[in-house]
């Protein structure tokens, strides 16, 4: 389920602006999701397999440049069919639970 979770989460953070990977890892931190690069690394390369993502090298202030991971329209897709599972599966989840 976390794997799952993970990709949707990625997602939806590049949804609101193309990222670099230390930053992703910091707001997934920040929302109590504690993932390491060994993770994320391998997820962000299989979702530019899966064209998913885009990325493009920019110049940085501190150091080397850095990669910039953004969604494709394709990923937006998918966001938009994850979206709708999500909803669906949290109706399901608060009507098993009773509220």
């Amino acid at each position: 389920m976390r794997k799952g979770m993970l990709e949707y989460c990625v997602l939806l953070l590049l949804r609101r602006q193309p990222s670099y990977a230390n930053d992703i890892i910091k707001q997934l931190k920040e929302a109590d999701l504690i993932v390491v690069e060994g993770t994320l690394y391998p997820l962000l390369t299989r979702l530019k397999k899966e064209s998913l993502l885009s990325y493009e090298w920019q110049e940085s202030f501190q150091g080397p440049p850095r990669k910039y991971y953004a969604l494709t329209a394709e990923g937006s897709q998918a966001l938009s069919e994850m979206d709708a599972t999500w909803s669906a599966l949290s109706r399901t989840i608060e009507v098993l639970k009773g509220v």
